[in-house]
This record gives C-alpha cells, structure tokens and sequence, in this order.
C-alpha cells in the first residue's frame, strides 16, 4: 500500500514539471549513448526522469549552482539502469550531492595490529547504504574531466547492488533469473579481468574494475550502457546476464546504428 502511495505522490509530482522538447532534446545530446535506446524507449526514459526528479532531492556542494541541464542529465542517466525494473529500486532514500570535480572523503582503516590509519580518499562519486549518492560534476571536457567514466551509471549501479545487502557484484535478481547462472558468468570473468590487469595488460575495459567484485559490476554497468558492443566481446556471458537484469539489449542499437554510418 504504501509503495503504491509513493508511487502515486511521484506521479502527481511529476505532473507538475515541465519541460520543453528543446530542453530534452539539448541535454541529450550531451549523452550520446542514449542512441542505444530503442525509438519507443525515449519517451518512458523521460517520463522516470520526470519522475526521479520528483522523488530525490539533489543539491550542490561547495558552492555549486545546480543547473536545470544538470538535473535532467543527472536523472536521464540515473533512470537508464532502471528504465525496465522501476524507480523503486531506488526507494528508500532521497538525497544526492553533486560536487565540482572530484572531491575528498575522510576514511579510516585498521590494520592487523588493530592501529587506526586516518587518510583522505579523492573520489568521484560514491553511494551509501540507506543514504545519498555522491557525484562530481565537471563542466564540458576540461582537462580535469575523467575520460571514459560515467560517474552516474557507476554510482547509482551500486545503489543497485546493495538491492541484495553487500555491494558484491550480486544485486537483486529478478524472478526467472537464475543466481547460478549469474555467478557462473560473473565469477570467473572477474577473475580473468583481475589476472589480465595484474599482468599489466593495457585492457579494453577501465582497470578500476577490478579492485573488487561490486566495483567489476559498476564498471561493467557503464560498459553495457555506453559501450556495449565492447562489453559483449571482451564478457560475452557477464553481458547476456545484464542484458536479462537490466532487460535491454543495448548492443543490438549499437550495432544497427553502426550500419547506417
């Protein structure tokens, strides 16, 4: 009941936002890889935009002036993993910050010994457990702008992933999907990618990826979104596993816009 009624609030919400075709259409022109989407698929990917927009609040952090274009771009590539699951997967918390550029997180480790090591992390997003997510932001393509990474997908790929408690690589299946099969892609792809990064191969995948199995599906996600053609030839089962959870076939867009070139 109460789903249904938050459902509901974010409907009605969204019905008061408005925004032109020139809006939409300017934005997406930053996102390239929305091409992949199927024609019938662009018009519900703005309606959750909409949607997203309604239900999260989203705020600058040091003094960042958070632009309508930004919010729209923010919420197109946050709803993309979710355009065949529902923005229910992202309940149960609201809050995103988006910094200029990347931006500094306090951590503390223990070691062996049981000694506390305080250091600051430079990172470009992160999501928390039952908290917000955390995203840089950098204008056009400044040399600071990271080449190749989609912080959003990323970030909000691992709001997935703790669907199923622990960000490892495993989140929430769908009925019909078999956990088996999913590990039995995803397992020894990751170990294969580890081994290949270890071995100081310059891969076609972002190595970042192999730093552990939550980061392997983070990484990944953005592959299928952005580069799905490549996904498939490096991890051909780990991208028909995602191509079932995600219930999108990206690379079939990819490869029939292709043709036309």
């Amino acid at each position: 009941m109460f789903a249904a009624f938050r459902r509901w609030r974010r409907q009605r919400a969204a019905d008061r936002l408005t925004v032109t075709a020139a809006q939409w259409d300017a934005v997406e022109a930053t996102l390239p890889f929305l091409a992949w989407l199927p024609a019938d698929d662009r018009p519900a990917l703005r309606r959750m935009a909409l949607e997203f927009l309604a239900d999260k609040e989203i705020h600058g952090a040091h003094g960042l002036q958070v632009t309508d274009a930004m919010l729209l771009s923010i919420a197109l590539q946050a709803c993309l993993p979710v355009l065949h699951i529902g923005l229910d997967a992202y309940a149960g918390w609201v809050g995103i910050v988006v910094y200029p550029g990347d931006f500094v997180i306090p951590r503390q480790d223990v070691d062996e010994d049981g000694v506390v090591h305080e250091y600051d992390d430079e990172v470009l997003g992160e999501a928390w457990d039952g908290g917000p997510v955390l995203l840089s932001w950098f204008d056009g393509d400044g040399d600071d702008a990271p080449d190749g990474v989609n912080v959003v997908i990323h970030e909000f790929a691992h709001k997935l992933d703790m669907g199923n408690g622990e960000v490892d690589g495993f989140p929430a299946l769908p009925p019909g999907m078999s956990p088996q099969a999913w590990a039995d892609a995803f397992r020894p792809a990751y170990e294969d990618f580890c081994r290949r990064v270890d071995a100081g191969e310059d891969t076609a995948l972002d190595p970042y990826a192999s730093q552990d199995p939550g980061e392997f599906f983070a990484v990944l996600s953005e592959a299928f979104f952005e580069t799905p053609g490549r996904l498939a030839a490096e991890y051909p089962a780990v991208y028909e596993q995602f191509s079932r959870y995600y219930r999108q076939d990206p690379r079939a867009q990819e490869a029939a816009a292709s043709t036309k070139i």
